[in-house]
């Protein structure tokens, strides 16, 4: 590959981060080719039809949301949508409740008969003021107090982060909502759609361009020097980049159980159920109720936390933060070289929001480049 002539731009990762920097920086007329070491585009957003003909998230559940009417418009270039809400229970002792908790959620666990303003008081009467408000452990009692901390957060928290809330930053539990109201939306935001054929049809059309080429299966370590003269879009592991330099950061993993029913319409009511309080796994995922496909059979995938394994989310704590920070001063004094997305930020960001900082980054590179 010759890169003499035309200076190619490498862009580490095929999710959402490096794609869209790589179609935008084609579109400014730059070349530009994208590498991933997995075998497929899409990053932790691939999805692909199973043998059954349903299409699954390889990756867990990806349920697309945002209030930026920009960032809608600007995936729409790439997909159709399917209008989707999530909706998601919660199981309590056997039973399934609306989740995040809303006055449906109070009335049916506790056998009362509460309105808004009902619902507002009773948790009012029942929430652990803290102050400050400094961990996921705080957020929780302040709003709900204690018995539906322990019915609903503890379990599950410690499940899926191996730790207790308390060791948590408040960010985490920040994220799930208290209503008043029966709304059981898991979100409210303006914009709730799936791509139509789904995640990895779009991430084809996103780099779908003359400028773009791609390779799959190739990890940065190995091709590294092969671009060393042209700016590099990283947005894998941080600290990977560095060797591991400061140490290593801390995530979350996932092992993910896929499991196709075949002679089962529908296995549970929405399109997801939490088990805080039973099981390994902290949730099962129905594919059919995402993608609005019919079939006789239905597929579904039980996700089980784990502590090692490809990094899906930062653990949001002060020392690793502190880490992170150790390892951004490094990047800032890559003139070559623009970090972005989950990893290389070390951010919990949604989809919509890796969208956002890419098309960002996109916008302040392409600049520099001029």
């Amino acid at each position: 590959m010759s890169t003499s002539a035309h200076p190619m731009h490498l862009v580490v990762g095929a999710g959402f981060a490096g794609s869209v920097m790589a179609r935008e920086l084609a579109e400014a007329g730059h070349r530009v080719h994208v590498i991933d070491k997995r075998p497929h585009i899409g990053g932790n957003a691939y999805d692909e039809l199973d043998e059954h003909g349903l299409l699954v998230h390889r990756y867990g559940p990806h349920i697309f949301h945002t209030n930026g009417e920009r960032i809608f418009q600007y995936l729409s270039r790439f997909t159709a949508w399917r209008p989707y809400e999530h909706r998601v229970r919660s199981v309590v002792d056997g039973r399934p409740y609306p989740f995040p908790i809303n006055r449906d959620t109070l009335n049916r666990l506790y056998g009362i008969d509460l309105d808004e303003a009902g619902a507002a008081a009773f948790l009012e009467r029942i929430r652990e003021p803290r102050e400050p408000v400094r961990t996921s452990e705080d957020v929780v009692l302040n709003s709900v107090g204690h018995d539906l901390y322990e019915k609903f957060f503890l379990n599950y928290t410690r499940k899926q982060w191996g730790l207790e809330p308390s060791q948590l930053k408040a960010g985490v539990a920040a994220r799930i909502p208290v209503r008043t109201n029966t709304d059981d939306r898991y979100f409210t935001d303006a914009f709730q759609a799936m791509p139509l054929h789904g995640y990895t049809k779009m991430f084809d059309a996103i780099l779908d361009h003359p400028r773009i080429s791609l390779e799959l299966g190739v990890d940065f370590q190995d091709v590294r020097e092969r671009f060393s003269r042209n700016h590099t879009v990283y947005t894998g592991p941080i600290d990977a980049y560095y060797g591991y330099r400061f140490g290593h950061l801390p995530y979350r993993s996932l092992r993910f159980e896929h499991e196709h029913l075949p002679d089962v319409a529908w296995y549970q009511e929405t399109g997801t159920v939490n088990y805080p309080n039973d099981h390994a796994y902290t949730r099962i995922t129905e594919f059919k109720h995402l993608t609005g496909q019919a079939h006789p059979g239905t597929s579904i995938v039980r996700e089980y936390p784990l502590a090692d394994g490809d990094p899906y989310y930062p653990v949001p704590r002060e020392e690793n933060e502190a880490l992170f920070k150790r390892y951004e001063a490094l990047a800032r004094t890559e003139p070559d070289v623009t970090f972005v997305g989950r990893l290389a930020q070390y951010r919990y960001y949604n989809m919509d929001q890796v969208v956002g900082a890419a098309l960002a980054a996109s916008r302040t590179l392409i600049e520099s480049l001029r």
